[in-house]
């Protein structure tokens, strides 16, 4: 019997699917946490209430959420043109470049609904053009993007640790950074959207940023689904050789799609530079890039699921880090274990139900 994807409704492929994989992915996780001795139906009361029990918890989460977002757009981009980009931690480490250096030459002059666009484009640009040099050599010399997106991770690290430490630092301070933003420069934080549901966001740095954010899901959406490009994109990631035979340009195709990729990446920095450390430092990506990829894949690389991976991700990084501070035993590296058994199944794993389910689905639909 057929088990095509083709042949079953979207629900059960965006939805169903997703959602028995992270169930199983729990399941598992549960096991691990009682053969350490503590009770997993209290260790998950304690994530919920840690992720979505208050304002502030809410807000962190979802401030987790707003970095995820940006680089799990900018991942399934690059994927729907068969492309996988694994630089968008480096790329958002670029982007926070540009943005710090419209903050720091604005901030003294205008207000920060002024400054912002201006960043925007700026953290876009940077990210951008840190993606372009492995969109060329894929389009042009055939290298590899997964192993060029990888290598200029590494780049971009050392070149901002020697950025904040030789250029940007300020002078007399031991920490590798810039000075702090003055308000010009810094995006307020959404207390007032927390306040029209009753929640106090308290010093949760939940801000404006995830505004952006849900801007880009919908452009996102615009551009892959309903633009002449966007069909480009799903036709060369669909089957290239039948690409070039219909007349789509792969060169160009190739790197504007790396291009838009890297901007979203890079517009990740607005969250955590301007909105919660209202500065530059290393390595503030905090691996958000490398959480993208797996976001991308459980929400299927479409904005809203997407949104809601991301969402997901936030609550796991808020209520595991309440769950640690709560239950002892249960060390920030068990948190990680949990997270890496979502990623497995989420992605790796991810037609381990898959057959069963649509055979299941096929028969029942046919009796």
């Amino acid at each position: 019997m057929s088990t095509d994807s083709k042949s079953i409704p979207g629900w059960i492929n965006y939805a169903l699917i997703p959602l028995v994989n992270l169930l199983f992915a729990f399941f598992i996780s549960g096991i691990v946490i009682f053969i350490i001795g503590v009770n997993p139906f209290y260790a998950l009361k304690i994530m919920v209430q840690g992720a979505v029990g208050s304002g502030m918890g809410l807000g962190f989460t979802l401030f987790y959420a707003t970095s995820f977002i940006f680089t799990g757009l900018s991942v399934a981009v690059a994927y729907k043109a068969g492309l996988f980009n694994i630089g968008s931690e480096g790329q958002a480490y670029v982007g926070g470049l540009g943005a710090a250096l419209v903050a720091l030459a604005l901030d003294h002059y205008v207000p920060w609904y002024v400054t912002m666009p201006f960043a925007i484009v700026a953290s876009a640009a940077f990210g951008a053009a840190w993606a372009f040099i492995p969109a060329w050599l894929q389009a042009t010399r055939g290298s590899h993007i997964v192993i060029t997106t990888i290598m200029f991770n590494f780049i971009a690290a050392t070149l901002m640790v020697y950025l904040l430490v030789n250029v940007l630092k300020v002078p007399g301070r031991m920490s590798p950074e810039t000075r702090t933003f003055l308000p010009g420069g810094q995006l307020p934080d959404l207390g007032w959207l927390m306040a029209l549901f009753g929640l106090k966001l308290g010093p949760a740095p939940f801000n404006v940023s995830f505004l952006i954010a849900l801007v880009m899901a919908f452009l996102v959406w615009l551009l892959i689904w309903r633009t002449k490009f966007g069909y480009e994109i799903r036709t060369l990631g669909a089957s290239p050789s039948a690409a070039v035979y219909a007349g789509i340009p792969y060169v160009r195709t190739v790197i504007l799609t790396m291009l838009i990729s890297g901007g979203l990446a890079g517009m990740m920095s607005l969250n955590v530079v301007m909105g919660a450390s209202q500065r530059l430092q290393v390595d503030f990506v905090s691996g958000a890039g490398f959480v993208g990829i797996a976001v991308a894949l459980m929400g299927r690389n479409h904005p809203i699921g997407i949104i809601l991976a991301a969402f997901l991700f936030g609550a796991l990084y808020q209520g595991g880090a309440d769950l640690n501070f709560e239950v002892p035993a249960i060390t920030r590296d068990m948190i990680i274990v949990i997270q890496g058994l979502v990623i497995l199944f989420a992605g790796a794993l991810e037609h381990m139900f898959r057959p069963a389910i649509i055979r299941t689905y096929l028969r029942r639909a046919k009796a």
